[in-house]
């Protein structure tokens, strides 16, 4: 991956120092860009660019726009660092179905691009993820109307978007609220065995390849399915310490663990939310806590 050659602290020391004076000239074209109200998508574009070139460090000609089916691809140098999927101003919120639905259409587009980045951005709330270990890493969750700029800008930026936080360490897993029922986007693929959106399963690499999706784990409204988990769970610990389970890299499952442990809390089946919990969550309790991962599962979303 290409990479800025200027050191990452000194480099993250600069973009901090110059945020007090490149935001407020952004909130001011960003305002002049919503005075007449009812804008369409394109404004939420000219936004994004204005963020982007005059706060984010990149160029004009490192946008490109209807990528495939992209709304915005940012790149530099051949290289492609992030998909967004834009949408008209004022109808994304956070843990809100339609940003939900947002960051899946970013997905898709991004795995067919082989791109390992996305966001989401109305031109107000712009939220950005990595994709690993089958699933969404958190990056940033802005709001763009915010009069004091959010240091996490830095992970969307030019010298920051290839690099992790330096002030939070590595960026660990979340795991996305499940969409309501019937909320799925029309063009999602399903699993043709289970009938089952990638949004279902503990390990989705390829939203586009239903091939590549393991441990089905939620039901077709997004509720968790309390006869699914504990066998996902069980089907990765039974052979845990193999160099793959079930087709699953072991550097991955971390993650996958992870993301099933918030589904088992979230129905109160971790210890010692239970008075007796199964086995199946006892275990996966302690593979946590051993690799000092038990926080992860009650950590809030970002943007919560």
């Amino acid at each position: 991956m290409p990479t800025p050659t200027e050191p990452p602290l000194a480099s993250y020391r600069r973009f901090v120092d110059q945020l007090p004076r490149s935001w407020p000239a952004f909130l001011a074209k960003r305002s002049d860009r919503l005075r007449h109200g009812a804008e369409s998508e394109k404004v939420a574009e000219a936004i994004l660019e204005d963020l982007f070139t005059g706060v984010l460090e990149w160029s004009a000609g490192d946008l490109m726009y209807q990528i495939g089916f992209a709304d915005i691809v940012v790149s530099r140098n051949l290289f492609k660092y992030l998909v967004i999927e834009v949408k008209r101003p004022g109808t994304l919120f956070p843990r809100r179905a339609a940003l939900q639905q947002a960051i899946a259409q970013a997905r898709r587009y991004a795995d067919e691009q082989k791109i390992k980045k996305i966001a989401a951005s109305d031109g107000r709330f712009l939220y950005a993820a990595d994709i690993a270990a089958g699933t969404l890493v958190d990056r940033a969750m802005i709001d763009l109307s915010d009069t004091r700029a959010s240091e996490d800008l830095w992970n969307l930026s030019l010298y920051g978007i290839h690099r992790d936080d330096p002030r939070r360490g590595t960026l660990v897993p979340i795991a996305e609220e499940p969409l309501p029922a019937g909320a799925a986007s029309e063009d999602a693929p399903l699993h043709p065995k289970y009938k089952l959106p990638a949004s279902c399963f503990a390990y989705a690499p390829d939203v586009n390849r239903p091939a590549s999706w393991k441990l089905p784990y939620r039901l077709a409204d997004g509720q968790v399915d309390s006869k699914r988990l504990p066998k996902a769970i069980q089907s990765l610990l039974s052979t845990y310490r193999g160099a793959k389970v079930g087709g699953i890299p072991e550097s991955d499952l971390p993650a996958v663990l992870v993301r099933l442990a918030r589904a088992a809390h979230a129905e109160g089946r971790m210890p010692p939310q239970a008075s007796a919990p199964a086995p199946a969550y006892q275990l996966l309790a302690q593979v946590l806590e051993q690799r000092g991962l038990l926080a992860e599962v009650t950590r809030p979303l970002t943007g919560a």
